[in-house]
């Protein structure tokens, strides 16, 4: 046994709480702006008006037309390939330029499916954000 482990204590309880821990047991101030909730967050606005506006509700039905479709689409896509493999291999095996067949390029394809997929997420998402920041603004004032 070194001659340090004899100076710790055997229980380490005793020493949690004191001052070298990194977290404070306790808070003198109000919380962050990251820590408020929704109704601790004053300067948020009256979620319950922003959420019976009329802009609001037609902000919601855009993102589902946009976000159902498109889940829908993904998932057909992406389980197409383990279908088409299965229940036609024929056709997946057929030599497209040299030993890559038409299963490799659908699997390629599939990369280039998601990335255009995003790419349009974030576009159409960026118009979301300025509805309801503007949603938000108007509820403020």
């Amino acid at each position: 046994m070194a001659s340090n482990d004899r100076k710790l204590p055997r229980d380490p309880t005793p020493i949690a709480g004191a001052p070298t821990d990194m977290a404070p047991l306790s808070r003198s101030g109000a919380k962050p702006a990251h820590e408020r909730t929704a109704e601790e967050d004053t300067g948020g606005g009256h979620w319950e008006r922003i959420a019976a506006a009329d802009e609001f509700k037609a902000l919601l039905k855009a993102k589902r037309r946009f976000i159902v479709p498109a889940t829908i689409f993904f998932v057909l896509y992406y389980f197409a390939l383990p279908y088409l493999v299965g229940y036609h291999p024929a056709l997946m095996q057929r030599k497209v330029w040299g030993e890559v067949n038409v299963a490799y390029l659908f699997a390629l394809s599939q990369f280039f499916m998601a990335w255009g997929l995003a790419a349009i997420y974030v576009a159409a998402a960026r118009d979301w954000d300025r509805r309801a920041r503007e949603v938000v603004d108007r509820e403020r004032r």
